[in-house]
């Protein structure tokens, strides 16, 4: 893979799939959180205090040792004037996790009060921090796949490959998204117990 074959490597990488997965399960947790009421919110609300945690420490632990794993990442990131174009993906990551922090400890209140308000709320800053931290590992990686290594150039397929998938995709990709939307929409607002 272009990596060093290392117990640190090796450790690292086991730390980052741990909190990968914490962090899918505090987004299943924000999910479940919007989603239900009853006694399923209040242990997804106990759910995603327990992952909120461990998919900072991941965020953290990607976004310091990137930098170090190449000089090129350390200058895109700290040299001047990006340090502070880029300030705002760190800050905001770090914003959003508060505001989940915050909405975890209240909403156990408001639900007691049968008061939804804020339901949302975990699940939406889930998203936000996976996009700024997909935005901020694109923006340290590109264009390499294996950093300093292979380009994503040298990794493509051949042009009319690439040019078949993009005829499937032209063709597939507005099905998939029209299949969501029906999906969502058939299944919008909150799971209730069925009545008849």
């Amino acid at each position: 893979t272009g990596f060093r074959e290392e117990l640190s490597s090796y450790l690292f990488s086991a730390l980052i799939g741990f909190c990968l997965i914490a962090g899918y399960r505090l987004l299943g947790a924000g999910w479940l959180i919007m989603k239900t009421e009853g006694p399923l919110q209040y242990k997804a609300v106990q759910w995603a205090k327990g992952n909120l945690w461990l998919t900072a420490a991941g965020v953290l632990a990607i976004s310091a040792a990137t930098p170090w794993v190449s000089s090129r990442i350390f200058d895109k990131w700290f040299s001047f004037p990006n340090v502070l174009m880029l300030l705002p993906i760190p800050a905001m990551t770090l914003v959003l996790f508060g505001v989940i922090a915050r909405s975890l400890a209240r909403l156990p209140v408001r639900f007691a009060q049968n008061n939804q308000y804020g339901a949302s709320v975990p699940f939406a800053c889930t998203v936000g921090i996976f996009l700024l931290s997909f935005y901020g590992l694109a923006y340290s990686i590109f264009p390499w796949l294996v950093i300093d290594r292979i380009t994503i150039w040298q990794a493509a397929s051949a042009p009319k490959s690439l040019l078949f998938i993009f005829y499937g995709v032209v063709v597939v990709f507005p099905l998939i998204i029209g299949y969501t939307v029906y999906a969502y929409r058939v299944f919008w607002g909150k799971a209730t117990p069925l009545s008849y």
